[in-house]
């Protein structure tokens, strides 16, 4: 019986659900400080710039490890970087309940956790849906992208809750227990590679299959980059900062503003945290919507025009968050709709323009440095919003700055036409399809 079979289940969807499920746990370990914040600064009088200090650390971290994991994935396997990597979250969230300094977070949630979660990142979603399916490969990557919004929907509400009825500690045992569980389940379930069962790939055509059938993916290419040398090329051209530039705004206006502070600055205006981890986790709710529908919107229209609709929405949106604040009630809801919308779109497009203009092969290479200066404007923004409260006492200067240059980032997609509109930048290989495509679906051409 031939190994992809309709009779049974291919195990690519075996992996890819354990994928999803550390992904999800994963996110609720990442939006987890967020809800600590305050809890530290009361038991412990730590200022909100000193706890910032410490995400960002974990921010930085979390982005630099990207482009790396790969290749420690392809050397090493997936199943024991990734059990490897959530045994370490495990422990460092478990014994951060222990925790008496400053030193103590910075080393464990800054470090510890953001190396963890550096491993279990978007990274790790390319990988397994590039390994294990030659079918549906675009649709398995939108779906374990999504899980960073349900990670937030499911854990938020939870974490909240243990906050407001046992205390801080008891959040950390809640998500080490988590984490430990699934470090357990990669070890019985994740699987490196189809040959390791016997397998093709999900949708991968049999060797004896006629002529003309093979789809262009699984046609012989060069190997890729390795991350230095794909950096070394790529720094060399405009287009490439445009992207990493314009992601360093994203990253910075949402993992580092709002997931970071939202929770504290609704509690300067007299929200309680529950009710503020319910706002981010309605964002997660219509985070899922958005996503799903930029990922169609980018199939079908320019990703340069999405871009700029995309920042010039969330800039606007980030205005009126003070506004919003001092009111509550309804408009405080309609900001968490409007915002979980457009909370990660900016990605399809994002993606796809790193695979048009660098190629197939290297897109995921390239991407991974892209991503790294998300999660380096994440970490400026944590730690510098946490650094205007502690000096103005308030956050109205960081919504403010974060909304002017996300306008600004929506503007550079109007006036890099020529730039972005290439095939594909000299010095990498012509494409093709976008490894991040849907698989089976035509795609558009052009930016």
């Amino acid at each position: 019986m031939p190994p992809s079979s309709s009779h049974r289940v291919h195990y690519a969807w075996i992996v890819a659900a354990v994928t999803f499920l550390v992904l999800l746990v994963s996110a609720g370990i990442r939006a987890t400080p967020g809800v600590l914040m305050v809890p530290l600064e009361s038991e412990f009088g730590w200022s909100s710039a000193a706890i910032s200090f410490a995400i960002a650390i974990n921010l930085i971290l979390f982005g630099l490890i990207g482009p790396f994991a790969a290749g420690l994935m392809e050397r090493w396997g997936l199943r024991p970087v990734v059990a490897g990597a959530m045994l370490l979250l495990a422990i460092a969230t478990a014994v951060s309940s222990l925790m008496q300094s400053q030193g103590q977070l910075i080393l464990l949630w800054g470090f510890c956790v953001g190396t963890g979660t550096g491993f279990t990142a978007i990274v790790l979603a390319a990988v397994v849906a590039n390994r294990w399916f030659e079918r549906y490969r675009g649709l398995v990557l939108g779906l374990l992208t999504a899980s960073n919004a349900t990670g937030q929907l499911l854990f938020l509400p939870v974490l909240a809750r243990l906050l407001e009825i046992y205390g801080w500690r008891s959040v950390s045992l809640f998500i080490a227990g988590c984490a430990g569980l699934m470090a357990l389940v990669v070890l019985a379930l994740m699987r490196n590679r189809p040959s390791d069962l016997g397998l093709l790939r999900f949708g991968e055509p049999l060797a004896d299959s006629p002529v003309g059938t093979i789809p262009a993916a699984a046609s012989p290419a060069a190997p890729p980059l390795r991350p230095l040398q794909a950096l070394a090329v790529a720094r060399r051209s405009p287009a490439f900062w445009v992207l990493a530039g314009t992601f360093f705004i994203c990253g910075a206006s949402t993992n580092g503003l709002i997931g970071t502070h939202l929770i504290p600055a609704c509690n300067d205006y007299g929200i309680p945290e529950v009710r503020a981890a319910g706002l981010l986790a309605m964002m997660g709710i219509f985070d899922i919507a958005g996503t799903t529908v930029s990922g169609w919107l980018t199939d079908r229209y320019s990703s340069r025009h999405l871009l700029f609709a995309y920042y010039a929405l969330r800039g606007l949106s980030l205005l009126l968050l003070p506004y919003s604040l001092q009111q509550g009630g309804s408009e405080l809801r309609w900001f968490a709709v409007f915002y979980g919308l457009d909370w990660v779109a900016t990605v399809p497009p994002t993606v796809r323009l790193t695979a048009d203009l660098f190629g197939r092969q290297n897109a995921g290479v390239i991407f991974g440095w892209i991503a790294a200066a998300h999660q380096l404007g994440a970490a400026l923004a944590a730690f510098g919003s946490g650094a205007i409260r502690t000096v103005e006492g308030d956050y109205r200067p960081a919504f403010l700055i974060s909304g002017f240059i996300c306008f600004l980032a929506g503007l550079s997609f109007l006036f890099t036409r020529r730039m972005l509109g290439r095939s594909r930048i000299d010095g990498f290989a012509a494409s093709g399809e976008s490894e991040f495509s849907s698989g089976g679906v035509p795609q558009r051409t052009g930016a």
